[in-house]
């Protein structure tokens, strides 16, 4: 099989070209190809000798998942589904705003968290995704919005859609260093966000070998609901969770972690709850970002009503922290936060595969 060097980030694709006997600066000339350029045929990199380009015809290949649906929202918001398998599609989102272009792109086909208010854990966990599938994503964007006035429409990139990213990392940091890699992608650490329900292993990781701006899906104020809405809560409750957030602030201390915090009717948007957020933010430096609920079939919440949540913030906001609250997008194609499922062809070995992944949560 061909080698796919779409997923290799710098130094993994400088190790390739050494074992090719090429030398290390042919690298960054490809990279710059692929992920610049968006070219995936080798013939069409002229800055490189022809017979380099003939040998990595011969032995390796640019191939991103192929794009099995495309839709555009009422408000320009745009989900592709896009087929990672034969049985897996993963949803990639594109969110246009008049001071930046946002893509929300997924990192494993299902979940194995779980979360009650989620569409996306109720289909289960069929695999991680590979890191060529993840940037590829990006990819295959990039490819679809440029245009000549606009060569660089995507301008933040927020791992935020199907999937719990830190149960992914072996995958996630090569794709979120080409993120970060003047030679490919050239987005600054603060315009990458990795969104998590909690992994604090992964946190500690992600920390010392890629850390990029951290949301954390917090969605309740203390342990007893956190455990109904987010069940990894179980295993990392909130005093260790908020100890893996301040550790993770450490090395950038001008660095603050968003706090996501998906608004329920009747559940969680009580002003006792947002009194205790207050108690939460005064142990570690943050912010809010208040989601209005996103309904999807069968669910059995409902979203909280808008005078609720406006007054849900100005309590926050009184006791002087940094709150905002996300403009729904996209919901007319199921392009909304929690409302991204993809498409699952084989549900038949669910159980097998979601008590594999359990293991990571479990370590």
């Amino acid at each position: 099989m061909k080698r796919n060097l779409l997923g290799l980030d710098a130094a993994a694709l400088a190790r390739y070209f050494e074992e090719l006997d090429e030398k290390p600066f042919r690298a960054r000339q490809v990279l710059r190809w692929i992920h610049q350029s968006g070219e995936s045929e080798f013939a069409r990199m002229s800055d490189l000798a022809k017979a380099l380009r003939e040998k990595l015809s011969a032995v390796a290949c640019v191939e991103a998942p192929a794009v099995v649906g495309d839709t555009i929202a009422a408000d320009g918001t745009r989900k592709w589904l896009v087929k990672v398998d034969g049985a897996n599609a993963v949803e990639t989102v594109f969110i246009p705003e008049a001071e930046r272009g946002t893509l929300c792109v997924s990192s494993q086909a299902g979940c194995v968290l779980d979360c009650a208010f989620c569409s996306t854990g109720k289909q289960g966990f069929n695999r991680n995704l590979t890191s060529a599938e993840i940037i590829g994503q990006l990819w295959m964007a990039n490819r679809a919005l440029r245009t000549e006035a606009d060569p660089r429409p995507i301008s933040n990139v927020v791992m935020m859609g199907m999937g719990e990213p830190l149960l992914n990392l072996d995958e996630v940091i090569p794709a979120l260093r080409l993120m970060l890699d003047d030679h490919a992608y050239g987005l600054s650490r603060r315009r990458v966000t990795v969104s998590t329900s909690g992994i604090v292993p992964g946190m500690d990781r992600l920390r010392d070998e890629c850390p990029v701006a951290l949301a954390v899906s917090l969605h309740a104020s203390n342990d007893e609901l956190r455990d109904r809405l987010v069940p990894v809560n179980r295993k990392y409750p909130l005093r260790t969770l908020l100890a893996a957030c301040n550790r993770y602030l450490e090395r950038a201390p001008r660095d603050f972690v968003t706090f996501e915090y998906v608004m329920l009717d009747g559940v969680n948007d009580a002003p006792a709850h947002a009194r205790e957020l207050v108690g939460i933010a005064a142990q570690v430096r943050c912010k809010f970002n208040l989601i209005p609920f996103n309904p999807f079939p069968r669910s059995e919440f409902r979203r909280s009503d808008p005078d609720r949540i406006a007054q849900f913030a100005d309590i926050l906001r009184r006791a002087g922290l940094t709150v905002t609250t996300r403009k729904t997008r996209g919901d007319d194609i199921a392009a909304a936060c929690g409302q991204l499922a993809g498409d699952v062809a084989d549900r038949t070995r669910r159980s097998a595969l979601r008590a594999v992944a359990l293991k990571e949560v479990r370590a």
